[in-house]
């Protein structure tokens, strides 16, 4: 296929407006997956339910927001982000007020777990992926990062509003809300997303004069996906980022997303407090997976990685000692110092992704996600029966202090495919 013919100079390349979409379509999309950890006490006191029992709930939907992930990459690549990111929003929105009119916890299984799982799934950290490595050539990690970001800048958005209404009008007005918003998103997908540059005559930002569309693939998607997966699982390097990566959603959305609120309530800490607190834990987490982003750009991923883990290991295993009634400065900085790093793991994970498995990094991403997404799930339910059985969180927040610890050594491990780190661009 030919190079495409230059085009006019434009004040603003499209990539960019894609991208700007593609934030706000996340911020949508984060609104419900930032619920479960605020819901889980209201939902406790209203209908009985243990909290093994509820967080099972969120752990269908972590799984099946992580599982999701490589074969809506790859029905992303078939069919087109536009109409696979509509479809997964409508799902969200149809899920998230379903649950209003629950009674029974397999309908909590149902709606929360499974319907708001597949729909968040289509719209994973692979979608983040997708759009960098189609619309950016140069400023791909910095990209990745902004993208990122914007499940943090959902929590940001989300989590103080969830909490207070869960504390005010209850907790179905919160689902109620979340759903709009998603739904609200819809107009915004259509309007401004594209599937490819080349499809509106433009070439990637940062292209070289050069630059040709590579071939649209063939096949089905779900063919796609599993022969991604067939020949990663052949390679160390597949296991290695499978393995940490799966400990990175242990400790963050499993863990902290899940059960940071009931944590912190437990010690007396208001529910709208406790909530904004993982709000602003978002800020940072904007901020440091930004910044993850431009680092990668221009150092070796594995050792930003091994920091990262290791930093959030630390972390971690002074949390029980920082849990309290009212606010205070040490907890404060643990809010800081963990937010930056609680998303700061994805720019250098893809960016390893594609260094080892080239054509098919974003679809081996998403079963990389996938094991993230098994790690979160498995700790979710699992420090919810450690809650209910002896009566605290502190062995899950200690346990998960050491897996990073173990992570950090995992991600060095890995062989560095290029002799020295990239330049930097533009």
């Amino acid at each position: 296929m030919s190079a495409l013919p230059p085009r006019p100079a434009s004040r603003v390349h499209p990539a960019w407006w894609v991208a700007a979409v593609s934030f706000l379509v996340l911020i949508g999309a984060a609104g419900f997956r930032a619920a479960p950890g605020v819901l889980i006490d209201p939902l406790h006191e209203e209908f009985g339910w243990s909290r093994g029992g509820i967080s099972f709930a969120v752990s269908v939907n972590l799984l099946l927001y992580g599982f999701t992930a490589p074969f809506s990459t790859a029905l992303m690549e078939r069919y087109g982000i536009r109409r696979v990111v509509t479809g997964a929003l409508v799902l969200i929105s149809v899920g998230s007020g379903l649950t209003v009119f629950m009674n029974a916890q397999w309908q909590l299984v149902l709606c929360w777990g499974v319907l708001v799982g597949l729909g968040s799934g289509s719209m994973a950290l692979a979608f983040a992926s997708t759009v960098a490595a189609r619309w950016f050539v140069a400023r791909r990690g910095l990209v990745t990062g902004i993208l990122t970001a914007g499940g943090a800048a959902g929590n940001l958005v989300f989590l103080p509003i969830v909490g207070l209404l869960a504390d005010g009008p209850g907790w179905r007005a919160a689902a109620v809300a979340v759903a709009l918003c998603a739904l609200a998103v819809v107009p915004l997908a259509l309007w401004r997303l594209r599937d490819r540059p080349e499809d509106i005559g433009f070439a990637p930002y940062g292209a070289p004069a050069d630059w040709a569309p590579a071939p649209r693939p063939s096949g089905g998607a779900a063919a796609r996906a599993v022969g991604a997966l067939a020949s990663a699982v052949h390679t160390r390097v597949f296991w290695l980022l499978a393995v940490s990566f799966a400990i990175c959603g242990a400790s963050t959305n499993g863990l902290i997303g899940t059960h940071f609120v009931p944590g912190a309530h437990d010690h007396g800490m208001p529910v709208p407090v406790a909530a904004s607190l993982l709000a602003v834990i978002g800020v940072f987490d904007l901020v440091g997976t930004v910044f993850s982003g431009w680092l990668t750009d221009r150092y070796d991923p594995r050792r930003l990685l091994a920091v990262y883990y290791g930093l959030r290991g630390v972390s971690l295993l002074f949390l029980p000692t920082l849990l309290a009634e009212s606010v205070h400065p040490p907890m404060l900085l643990f809010i800081a110092f963990y937010g930056l790093d609680w998303v700061a793991t994805v720019p250098p994970t893809i960016a390893l992704c594609r260094e080892h498995f080239g054509d098919d990094a974003a679809v081996v991403f998403g079963w990389v996600l996938a094991s993230h997404q098994l790690g979160a799930a498995v700790v979710a339910f699992g420090a919810g029966v450690i809650r209910d059985v002896t009566g605290s969180y502190d062995l899950a927040w200690t346990v998960s202090g050491a897996l990073c610890a173990v992570a950090a050594v995992l991600v060095m491990v890995i062989a560095a495919r290029r002799a020295s780190p990239p330049a930097p661009t533009g």
